[in-house]
């Protein structure tokens, strides 16, 4: 086990519902807090309670995989299509996520073309930089104006891509589109406030071709804070309720009656546990896509990566990786990549965890596009070990931010870089929606594109 072995769940019972993963949080923040004596004080000690163990043992990551996209060999891409075209890969496709920045709700559900103008992006924009924005401005750097791009949302988009390079490749390999299709598994994770709607939006869509049996569902829950009264931690059911980071994502995955599909009547149809297990035991890979990821929008399969985490796969790597350069000029947060010369192995750790290492500072970021080769392993581990659990103190109550990058700590994992590294493209913030426009623009120009979601939709 790693540095970070006692910050971690010490077994499988623990999280086995939600009351026992409460319970567990109770009993962490007690142990984590000892000897602070209000909220304010945890507050103030933030950063060292969530720190990194061996912060101090950071170096730059050594010995990175680089790929050559445009260099993979003819065997890899097979590899990497046989996969796919065989139903072997798994994709879980993270939709609870709000818009927070943005102030428009769940992402999965923004329709740029119908929810914003040109007028309002320069007024969020002008807001996140606190500068003067205009619409000339906002015009010139998305090329487009919004109501050019289809009125679909940006989870549509994202699922519609994923269909549609899949039909496209069963094509190239003079397969039948809807019987490959029809064999891919999938998880997507929503929140609770917008479950339904994109429930229904996907259902609109005929679940974009996919197998409605194979499309699987969770819906991460979100907690009460919790405070700290009379020498006593509880969760308060006057505070907000929040969700604990993606993290906990993969935590609530191994817990009973978590996962469902809708049936023909649109009801919830719960499976069990070990059934979902037994799933992920079929698979080959487990990909995690983020809804936001713009890249995505004009080309959802990755052949390089795929073909690495396969091969990756075959030497016992649980984990695979990706690391990009950060944007300059808009730096972002998120895992750091870095080698840990006390544990001897390259880690990546979560922005929060860095206590005095700004977003700005951090060169070498974490795609959040990772490869679980053999996934029912890391999905075990999981369910035996836990993951660290860091905290955040949000208007006044505490909240815990477990992160699924953490899954590195207890896997083998391997990292890999580009030949050419480029910064991430995701609409995470008012300044990414010119681009945001831009890449949608590409999307609904691809060939028969816009054929192809009529024949879903119809």
């Amino acid at each position: 086990m790693s540095a970070l072995e006692n910050q971690t769940m010490p077994g499988q019972h623990i999280v086995d519902d939600h009351d026992s993963y409460e319970r567990y949080c109770l009993q962490l923040i007690k142990e984590k807090t000892s000897g602070l004596g209000s909220i304010r004080d945890i507050e103030a000690n933030e950063a060292d309670i969530n720190i990194y163990p061996n912060i101090k043992h950071l170096e730059e990551p050594r010995n990175i995989h680089l790929l050559d996209d445009e260099g993979i060999t003819p065997s890899d891409r097979k590899m990497a299509e046989d996969c796919i075209l065989e139903g072997s890969l798994f994709s879980e496709h993270a939709a609870a996520g709000e818009a927070t920045r943005l102030g428009l709700g769940t992402k999965y559900l923004l329709n740029i073309a119908s929810d914003l103008t040109i007028s309002k992006i320069a007024d969020l924009i002008s807001k996140e930089k606190d500068i003067h924005i205009t619409e000339k401005n906002v015009l010139d750097a998305s090329i487009h104006p919004p109501e050019k791009i289809l009125p679909i949302s940006l989870g549509a988009r994202h699922f519609l891509q994923f269909s549609y390079d899949i039909y496209q490749l069963a094509l190239s390999r003079d397969k039948d589109p809807l019987e490959v299709i029809s064999k891919q598994k999938m998880l997507t994770i929503l929140n609770e406030i917008s479950a339904q709607d994109i429930i229904d939006e996907i259902q609109a869509f005929n679940f974009f071709g996919f197998a409605r049996d194979h499309v699987l569902f969770m819906i991460q829950k979100s907690y009460h804070g919790i405070d700290f009264k009379n020498d006593v931690f509880f969760f308060d059911p006057e505070s907000p309720k929040r969700l604990h980071n993606h993290g906990q994502i993969v935590i609530q995955q191994t817990m009973k009656d978590q996962i469902f599909k809708i049936g023909k009547n649109g009801q919830k149809q719960f499976i069990e546990r070990d059934d979902f297990f037994h799933i992920l035991q079929g698979m080959k890979n487990k990909i995690a896509f983020n809804i936001e990821d713009l890249d995505f929008l004009t080309g959802s399969i990755d052949y390089a990566a795929l073909a690495f985490a396969l091969k990756q796969g075959k030497k016992n790597i649980r984990m695979i990786m990706e690391i990009v350069g950060n944007d300059p000029e808009n730096p972002q947060k998120g895992g750091m990549a870095a080698y840990d010369s006390k544990l001897k192995r390259n880690v990546m750790i979560e922005g929060f965890q860095l206590k005095g290492i700004q977003d700005k500072d951090i060169s070498y970021l974490n795609k959040n596009f990772n490869h679980y080769p053999k996934p029912a392993e890391s999905w075990s581990t999981v369910r035996q070990t836990g993951l660290t659990m860091p905290i955040s103190v949000k208007d006044g109550y505490i909240y815990f931010q477990p992160v699924q990058g953490d899954i590195n700590f207890l896997v083998k994992t391997e990292f890999f870089s580009r030949k050419n590294k480029k910064p991430i493209k995701a609409l995470k913030s008012p300044c990414n929606i010119p681009l945001a426009i831009q890449q949608m623009h590409k999307q609904d120009h691809q060939k028969n594109f816009k054929a192809y979601l009529d024949a879903i939709r119809n």
